[in-house]
C-alpha cells in the first residue's frame, strides 16, 4: 500500500473522491451522448467539453484564493453540495423530457462551477493531509483512483445510457457526491495559520507570483499549449465512436480504454521522475499522446482506435501529473492554491477553447483530418517546450 494511503484521513478522502469521481464519468458519457442524440453536429457535441471545463478557465483562480483564505472543508462541502442538486436537477429535466442542448450545455456548466471550486482546495488539502515528502505519492494515488473511476465509470456509464437511457446515469452521478459529503462532514482539519488582508490582495498577489516567476510561467504556457492540442481527444470522442460506426457502449469502452491507459502512466510516471527527472517524463508523455492522436486521425478501425486511446491515456496522465507535481514542489506552501488554480486556469481554458475549436475544425474538414492537425500542433508545442524550463523544487 502506498504510504500516503496508510494515513486514515487521507485514505477516506481518497476513496470517497473515487466514488464521487465513479460518478462523474457516469454522467460524461451519458451527456456526450444525450448531446449526440439531440443535436448530431461535431461543434456541439464538442461544446459539452467546453461547458464542463470552462468554469474551471473562468473560476479557478478565484477559487484558488477562497482555499488559501477559507476553510477548504468548507469550500469542499459547498461546491459538493451545489454539485449534488444541479445533478439531481439534470436527472429530473430528463426524466421529463425536458432536457434541450441549450439547458444540457447550461448544467453542464453549472455543474463545472462548482468542480472548478473544489479542486483547487482539495488539491492544496494534500499538504495538509499528508508529511511534505509524501505530496508527490499522494498526487499519484489521487491521480490513479482517478483513473480507477474513468477507466470503469464510462463503461458503466455507456451500459446505463445504453440499457436505461440518460435519466438513470445522472441520478447515479447525483447520489454519488453524498460519499464525499460525508467524510468532509466528518473532516475536523487543524486550526489554519493563514492570515491574508483580504481576498482581492491574495489573488493579485498570486496572479503576480504566477506572471513574474520565469519558471512558474514557462509551466503554465506549456500546460496551455499542451491542453489546447490534446483538446480534440477530449471534444471529438463522441463523434469517433459515430464515425466508427458505435453507440453509446463504444463511447463508454473509449473513455475507459483511455482511464486504463492513464491509470498505467500515473504509476510509470512517478518511477520515472525519479529516475529520468520531470523534464523527460513530461516530453515523452506529449510524444506518446500525439503519436496516439495520430493514429486515431488516420484510422477506422475499433481496434486501432482502443490502442489509441489506451496510449493516450498514458500520455496525458504523465504530462499533467508532472505539470501538478512540478508546480506543488516548485511552489511556496503559502501560494500553492493559488499556483495550482493558475494551472487549472490554463489547462482547463485549453481544453474548453480547443474542444471548441477542433469540434468546428471537425465540421470544416473532417474529424480525421481535425485530429491529425492537433498531432502536429503537438509536435509543434513539444518542440517550444525545449525553451520552457521547469520550476525547481523549494527546500524542504
Amino acid at each position: 500500500m502506498p504510504e500516503p494511503l496508510r494515513i486514515p484521513r487521507f485514505r477516506a478522502m481518497w476513496a470517497a473522491t473515487i466514488v464521487s469521481q465513479f460518478g462523474t464519468f457516469i454522467q460524461v458519457v451519458a451527456t456526450s451522448w444525450a448531446m449526440v442524440q439531440l443535436e448530431g453536429s461535431a461543434t456541439m457535441v464538442s461544446l459539452v467539453q467546453t461547458a464542463a471545463n470552462l468554469p474551471t478557465m473562468l473560476f479557478a483562480v478565484s477559487a484558488g484564493a477562497l482555499a488559501d483564505i477559507f476553510s477548504r472543508r468548507s469550500v469542499m462541502l459547498g461546491a459538493q453540495f451545489a454539485m449534488l442538486l444541479l445533478s439531481a436537477l439534470l436527472a429530473a429535466l430528463a426524466a421529463l423530457g425536458a432536457l434541450t442542448p441549450m439547458l444540457l450545455l447550461a448544467l453542464t456548466f453549472l455543474i463545472g462551477c462548482g468542480t472548478a471550486v473544489h479542486w483547487p482546495a482539495w488539491q492544496a488539502s494534500v499538504g495538509e493531509l499528508v508529511p511534505r515528502a509524501q505530496i508527490s505519492s499522494a498526487v499519484a494515488a489521487n491521480i490513479v483512483g482517478n483513473n480507477v473511476a474513468r477507466s470503469l465509470g464510462p463503461a458503466i456509464g455507456g451500459a446505463i445510457v445504453l440499457v436505461a437511457g440518460a435519466t438513470l446515469a445522472f441520478l447515479a452521478n447525483a447520489l454519488s457526491y453524498l460519499a464525499i459529503i460525508t467524510v468532509l462532514w466528518r473532516w475536523r482539519p487543524e486550526k489554519s495559520e493563514r492570515r491574508h488582508s483580504g481576498y482581492w490582495a491574495v489573488l493579485a498577489e498570486g496572479f503576480r507570483y504566477g506572471v513574474t516567476h520565469r519558471h512558474t510561467r514557462a509551466l503554465l504556457i506549456r500546460a496551455a499549449m499542451f491542453s489546447l492540442s490534446a483538446a480534440a481527444i477530449w471534444g471529438l470522442m463522441p463523434v469517433v465512436a459515430v464515425r466508427l460506426d458505435g453507440g453509446p457502449d463504444l463511447l463508454g469502452i473509449l473513455f475507459g480504454c483511455f482511464g486504463v491507459g492513464a491509470m498505467g502512466g500515473a504509476v510509470a510516471a512517478v518511477t520515472l521522475r525519479d529516475r529520468f527527472g520531470a523534464e523527460a517524463v513530461l516530453r515523452g508523455g506529449i510524444a506518446i499522446f500525439l503519436l496516439a492522436i495520430a493514429a486515431l486521425g488516420l484510422t477506422k478501425s475499433i481496434p486501432v482506435a482502443v490502442i489509441a486511446h489506451l496510449a493516450a491515456g498514458a500520455g496525458w496522465v504523465s504530462t499533467l501529473s508532472t505539470f501538478n507535481v512540478t508546480l506543488q514542489l516548485g511552489t511556496p506552501r503559502e501560494l500553492v492554491g493559488r499556483t495550482i488554480a493558475l494551472y487549472q486556469t490554463t489547462t482547463f481554458g485549453g481544453l474548453a477553447i480547443g474542444s471548441l475549436i477542433w469540434g468546428m475544425a471537425a465540421d470544416r474538414v473532417g474529424v480525421g483530418p481535425a485530429l491529425t492537425i492537433s498531432a502536429i500542433c503537438l509536435a509543434l508545442g513539444l518542440i517550444a517546450g525545449t525553451r520552457l524550463p521547469l520550476p525547481r523544487q523549494q527546500p524542504l
